[in-house]
């Protein structure tokens, strides 16, 4: 019998549903290894390994930093429905015919999985190998197909649906020479998004200096790769949009700038030594300086914004009001007016007439004239009304 020494015709690996863009944790990982030779070929086995590893490899000098966490470590032995197996238990392949393996497995649980990965120094990486054995004075083949694991990252959250805020102020300084300050107060509706959303920007952007500076926001994208105890951060910028020139002495508004989340990666949560952040960075340019930069914290996620977080905690802060609206009690009598002081006399006749001046400047007052509260009537004393009195014209 002729056996075969080179690659089969055709080795590789089909899933059953070829369109599934990605999986998730539980999801079961189900095809066909596909095998077509053109001699005859006796194969001792073919096996299956399903692999998931998160890398991280990167130099620091002249050490090199690297390591590893693995998620998936799957292998099975894959058998021909009907098919005779020699003595030994391997089978002979004829040419003219196709042969299917079949595999499936489940992925681990929720929790015990990062997100697939792909970045500068490391990656999350996930994939189905085949292996064809056979005897030894003949070379094996493999096959492998990769395939995208995307855990859920719901932006649905009374955290992530809370309003972030933040303030930034900046002193400048021309030849060490006091040249005023530039100041940044923003604010966002939420913290988390999704793929196609619109980040709303209110902002006040405020110049007190000689130069003229420039408002933008840009979505930041910023990579964390641990190992050897040592960390590598690299930063990208996303996306950005800017607003008009400021000049010395005025201020810019912001009212629903908006900047469009584009084609993301979700956040990477639940990997040790792969970080993947995302912020928002509103900020200044200033010509001669460094900017001012104000950083709010995103989150970018797979399930999208319902709304339902922000209505539940407006409908909850407004059943709590009707609750303690309800348990008001009736007022009781009004006190006697023995009980009241009737010292209404003024220590003092200047009153500020703006009380919020700074420090260093001198209040305005007014003139005010002395004075004494007039006693009130007794309770007891009723003013009565005549109505014969009154008379009423009626056109």
């Amino acid at each position: 019998m002729v056996v075969l020494t080179k690659k089969p015709k055709t080795f590789e690996i089909e899933f059953r549903d070829p369109s599934k863009a990605s999986y998730r944790s539980g999801d079961k990982v189900a095809g066909r290894v596909v095998v077509e030779v053109s001699e005859v070929t006796i194969v001792k086995a073919v096996r299956l390994y399903g692999v998931g590893c998160a890398k991280v490899e990167y130099h620091k000098g002249k050490q090199r930093c690297r390591d590893e966490i693995d998620y998936l470590k799957y292998e099975e032995v894959l058998h021909l429905d009907q098919q005779p197996t020699d003595m030994d238990g391997s089978i002979t392949l004829r040419p003219g015919n196709t042969y299917e393996y079949m595999f499936g497995f489940e992925l681990p649980q929720p929790g015990q999985l990062a997100s697939s990965y792909k970045g500068k120094f490391g990656s999350v990486e996930y994939y189905v190998k085949a292996v064809m054995e056979r005897p030894s004075q003949s070379g094996g083949a493999e096959c492998k197909k990769c395939f995208e694991v995307e855990e859920p990252v719901d932006i649905n959250t009374l955290e992530l649906t809370s309003p972030a805020t933040g303030a930034k102020e900046k002193r400048l300084t021309c030849m060490f020479i006091p040249d005023g300050s530039v100041s940044i107060t923003a604010q966002i509706n939420r913290k988390g998004f999704c793929e196609g959303e619109e980040i709303s920007i209110d902002g006040k952007f405020e110049n007190s200096c000689s130069r003229i500076v420039v408002p933008k926001a840009a979505i930041i994208a910023t990579h964390t790769y641990l190992a050897n105890g040592r960390r590598k951060v690299f930063r990208e910028k996303i996306s950005a949009v800017r607003g008009n020139h400021i000049i010395s002495g005025m201020c810019d508004l912001w009212q629903g700038k908006s900047i469009r989340v584009p084609r993301l990666k979700p956040t990477v949560l639940g990997c040790n030594i792969i970080h993947l952040d995302y912020t928002l960075m509103v900020y200044m340019h200033i010509p001669g300086s460094e900017k001012l930069i104000l950083e709010l914290p995103l989150v970018i996620g797979t399930i999208p914004f319902n709304g339902l977080a922000s209505r539940t905690c407006s409908m909850s802060s407004q059943d709590g009001s009707a609750a303690s609206s309800s348990t008001v009690s009736m007022p009781s009598a009004p006190p006697s007016y023995s009980e009241i002081p009737r010292v209404g006399h003024l220590d003092s006749p200047l009153i500020p007439l703006l009380d919020d001046y700074d420090e260093d400047d001198c209040p305005i007052f007014m003139n005010v004239g002395q004075y004494h509260h007039t006693p009130p009537p007794a309770y007891t004393e009723v003013c009565t009304f005549d109505v014969d009195s009154c008379l009423i014209a009626v056109s």
